[in-house]
């Protein structure tokens, strides 16, 4: 069974060497990388060069301005085995900030949500969620933040109501909790069958109920693994609103999926991961058009 205790969760921004004024910058650690005056080439194991322009003279990089981070990730690894899922990757989000992880399936995306979601331990590195060490603060750092998992995540002779009201009881929230609850509800179209046992959801129905999960106590971080996936145009603008929603409230967010069309309009900083390194990342509107799409499609070639 399904405990809503454990999957209980967290949220991330991106940035490792801060630079004034960059649009467009791509990252390998150790490798792929040259400077040639003012701009930097991703140059090995990508097939081809990209242009990166950077402007300014700071010591960290990022695209956005600077805010106090809500996730931060410092050369996480996760092995399963032999196999690296994640190697030393570093991630910061910033509270009211969204940022989408992109890439392909098997990239290390929903790996990464996992550990930020306390659901697996890292394998090294440091993982911190709205303050909180995920190894050893994890209830603390899953009370903090919402988690939409990939897959699963609902019991299914539960009702939707059910659902809310465990998870309610077990981040102790006061009274007064329902009334939003029931507004997400009603908002991703599920008012009418909030006491119906979702076995028999369709698998939209799913994935909508599991971001009202994550959202519906207005969580400080909110990671969000493939809300898209599945879901109908009425879905995909109620997570979009979600996740204004939550920004505006000061929470820091982090989307997965592989549809970075998606992703750029709910996001303002976009990560690409292949073979569970980060190799690029830019503001989400230099993804956006042909020349976006074909930047991004050379990342993952």
């Amino acid at each position: 069974m399904v405990s809503l205790e454990r999957d209980l969760c967290p949220l991330a921004f991106f940035g490792f060497r801060e630079q004034n004024n960059c649009q467009w910058y791509a990252v390998r650690r150790r490798t792929g990388m040259q400077m040639l005056g003012s701009q930097i080439h991703v140059t090995e194991g990508y097939g081809r060069k990209l242009p990166v322009s950077v402007t300014g003279g700071g010591r960290r990089w990022h695209t956005g301005p600077v805010s106090s981070p809500a996730i931060v990730a410092t050369a996480l690894q996760v092995r399963f085995g032999l196999v690296e899922a994640v190697r030393h990757l570093d991630l910061i989000v910033p509270s009211g900030g969204a940022t989408a992880l992109a890439g392909r399936n098997g990239a290390g995306k929903s790996t990464t949500m996992r550990v930020l979601a306390g659901v697996i331990p890292p394998t090294s590195g440091e993982v911190k969620v709205a303050g909180f060490d995920v190894r050893r603060q994890t209830l603390e750092a899953k009370r903090a933040s919402g988690f939409c998992p990939d897959v699963g995540g609902l019991v299914p002779r539960a009702t939707p109501w059910e659902h809310l009201q465990l998870s309610a009881r077990l981040r102790q929230l006061p009274p007064g909790w329902e009334h939003g609850a029931l507004e997400l509800l009603d908002r991703f179209d599920l008012g009418g069958a909030a006491h119906r046992v979702t076995s028999g959801f369709s698998h939209g129905m799913g994935r909508r109920l599991s971001v009202v999960l994550a959202a519906f106590h207005r969580p400080s971080v909110l990671l969000l693994d493939e809300p898209f996936d599945g879901v109908d145009p009425l879905g995909v603008e109620a997570t979009m609103e979600v996740v204004a929603d939550a920004r505006s409230n000061g929470a820091a967010v982090l989307i997965s999926t592989h549809l970075i069309d998606l992703a750029v309009q709910a996001c303002d900083e976009a990560v690409v991961l292949r073979g569970g390194s980060v190799v690029a990342a830019a503001p989400a509107d230099q993804l956006r058009g042909e020349d976006g799409v074909r930047a991004y499609r050379a990342l993952l070639a």
